[in-house]
This record gives C-alpha cells, structure tokens and sequence, in this order.
C-alpha cells in the first residue's frame, strides 16, 4: 500500500477554479443595456400617445460564480504506527478571488422613470381636479334648479293662498251684507207692524175717547141734577168731588216739608211715597213707605218729619182724605 505524504500533495488543488467566458459576459450585459434603452425609448413614445405607463426593474446582466467550498482530504485507514516524522505546517488555503463589482446602474433611466411617473400624478391631479369642478358645477345646477322649483311651489302656493282668502272674503261679505238687508227688511217691517198698532191704538182710544164723551154727555143730560156742585168745567157725574182739590198737595207738603231734617247731599232727585192715614179731624194715625228713594237716610227723615207733623190741613171743602199717598223729593 502506498503511502500518502504532506508533500505529495499539490496546493494549487485547493485553489478555486479560474473563472472564462469574461468577453461573453460583456457581450450580453451591453446587449441587455441596449434593448432596456430602446424599450425605454419605445415606452416613452408610448406614454406620449396617452397609453399606460410600463414599469421595468432592471437587474444586474453580469454573471457571478460562487467560490468553491474547501474539500476535505480523503480519510486514511489507519496503518501500523510508523516512526513519528516530525510534523510540518501546511500553507494557509488560496483565498478566493473576490467577485467583480456590478456596472453602476444608469440614472437616465431612473429619471425618466421619475419624469413618467410625475407626469401620471400631474395628469390624474388635473382629472380629479376636473372630476371634482364638475361635480361641484352639478351640485351647485341641482341645487338652483331644487331652489327655483321650490320658489315657484312657494308662490304656487301663496297664490292659492291668497285666492281661498279673497274667495272667502267674498263670501263672508255677500253673507254680511245678505244679513243686514235681512235685518233691514225685518227691521222696517217691525216699523210698519209699530206703525200699524199704533195707528190702531190711537184709532181705538180716539173711538173710545169718543164713545166716553158720548156717554158723559148722555149721563149729564139724563141725570139734570140742579144741585151738583161742579165747576162748569166739571166732567165728573157725581154731586159732590170726593178727592182733594188740585191745591190740597202743595198745602201737605207746606206742613211737612219744614219738619223734614236732612244735612247730606243726595245724588240726583230721587223720590219717597209714603202712605198716610188720617182720622176726620186730621190727626195722622198711621203711615207706611210705599216706594224708597234708595237713599235710606232720605226716606228715614220723611218719615220723622210726617211724625212731628202729627195733623193734616184741611181741604178746600173743610174735610181731610182718610187715605192719600204722598211724594217726596229732596230739591222741591
């Protein structure tokens, strides 16, 4: 079996493996560059005509290769121990060479981007813009249109008003004025019923007036009483009066009055009848209030006043009335 030393092995196996194909990889990353730039130039002609705006991401086109994993050495079967030769120190491993850095993107296509993408924000800024100016224009149409319709109800609406309340006017003056001709109409025919009853009353007390004289006179000329002792102006049929004369009032009140004490002031000219009973002598024996003045004070001093005159006058013919009824007044 052969026997497998530090030394017989090569370090440039450990190494990583050289990398080919670098002109390829340059090849295929400027033909990607060249077809992103016509398609971004196609995308930009594109988005002039008003057409949807077209995103790329753009990657790396540069092929990179890992670097090789570290392989272990094989496993050795173990063999009779042989003299320790003295032990070596292997070289440290190869590093592998680092990756080429990736070509710095290009910024004219980041701009454009960005210059693409404003001009869509502007553009739907000034669509919504637009949208909005619209839909205020027809909220504000609908709204003068809601207020004009509304303004011709409200005036639809007072003229009719207006119509049901001269109609109505009408109708209550035609009705007033229907009344009050009724009420004239009952009213002068009340006048001429009046006219009428008082025609016919005044025809009937003049008839009876009439048929009174005529039958005084009949009395008169059938009785021829020599010793009656009226005037010549008398119309009674009795020989002698049996009332007071005419002048019999004014001489009670000239023995009452001066016997009446009344201070107060009275209200108006209110008047007190009161009866008096007298004997033939004209002694006073008895006396009743037949209708109060309303003034209580008035009627109490009429009647003390009677009651201190204790006698009557005598009447022209010498005799007193039993019964007489006698008025009072405080400003006579």
């Amino acid at each position: 079996m052969a026997t497998l030393t530090h030394a017989a092995m090569d370090p440039s196996s450990l190494a990583p493996p050289q990398q080919g194909g670098l002109l390829r990889s340059v090849g295929l990353a400027l033909v990607a560059h060249a077809l992103l730039i016509a398609a971004l130039t196609w995308g930009v002609n594109w988005k002039s005509q008003e057409t949807p705006a077209v995103e790329a991401e753009i990657w790396s086109s540069v092929r990179q290769q890992a670097a090789p994993r570290a392989v272990e050495p094989p496993a050795v079967q173990p063999e009779p121990e042989p003299p320790k030769p003295e032990p070596k120190v292997e070289p440290p491993p190869t590093p592998p060479a680092p990756p080429k850095a990736a070509p710095p993107p290009d910024t004219s296509v980041r701009d454009a981007q960005i210059a693409l993408e404003r001009e869509k924000q502007e553009r739907e800024r000034k669509e919504r813009e637009r949208d909005l100016a619209e839909r205020r224009e027809q909220q504000k149409k609908a709204a003068a249109d809601k207020q004009r319709q509304e303004d011709l109800a409200e005036a639809k609406r007072e003229a009719q008003q207006k119509a049901e309340a001269q109609k109505k006017l009408e109708a209550q003056k035609k009705a007033e004025a229907q009344k009050k001709a009724e009420a004239e109409e009952r009213k002068a025919a009340e006048a001429a019923d009046a006219k009428r009853k008082q025609q016919q009353a005044a025809a009937k007390a003049a008839d009876e007036k009439a048929a009174e004289a005529r039958r005084q006179e009949n009395i008169r000329r059938m009785q021829g009483m020599a010793g009656a002792s009226g005037g010549p102006t008398a119309t009674g049929s009795a020989l002698q009066s049996a009332g007071p004369s005419a002048s019999y009032g004014a001489r009670v009140a000239a023995r009452v009055r001066p016997n009446i004490v009344f201070p107060d002031s009275v209200q108006g000219n209110p008047s007190a009848e009161v009866e008096v009973r007298s004997a033939p002598d004209g002694t006073i024996v008895g006396k009743r209030l037949v209708k109060s003045s309303g003034n209580k004070a008035w009627d109490d001093a009429v009647l003390r006043a009677i009651d201190k005159t204790e006698t009557m006058p005598r009447d022209t013919d010498g005799r007193v009335p039993a019964l007489m009824t006698i008025s009072f007044r405080p400003k006579e």
